[in-house]
């Protein structure tokens, strides 16, 4: 019999308000560990206690450890976005809001930079 694979992706909450992602195979084992301090290293030791606000389970590692890393790369209010399950705001604040930004001026790629 095979053995079935979980893997998970989790956000939790640290004492600062902070938001630590990571990625694991042992949900309850990872949060008992982060709970405990057991590395000191670790950028929760320091921030506890912790709180699981999210996660999220995976069949394959390579799809785990991406969303990881996506949202490791993503701002607290998308963050925040997919804590509340608010997926349809990912786009919205996916947006550049910047003044300087192309498309605030008005300028679309293939029609105004096309040499």
């Amino acid at each position: 019999m095979t053995k079935v694979h979980c893997y998970y992706v989790y956000i939790l909450k640290c004492s600062d308000k902070s938001y630590y992602t990571g990625v694991t195979n042992n949900l309850e084992l990872r949060i008992a560990q982060h709970d405990l301090g057991v590395n000191k290293e670790a950028y929760t030791y320091n921030r506890r206690p912790i709180e699981l606000v999210f996660s999220i389970e995976f069949k394959y590692v390579d799809k785990a450890i991406a969303f990881e890393k996506q949202l490791k790369g993503w701002s607290r209010k998308k963050k925040e976005a997919v804590i509340n399950k608010e997926w349809e705001k990912l786009k919205e604040l996916a947006e550049c809001k910047n003044e300087s930004s192309t498309r605030r001026k008005g300028y679309k790629r293939d029609k105004d930079w096309s040499g």
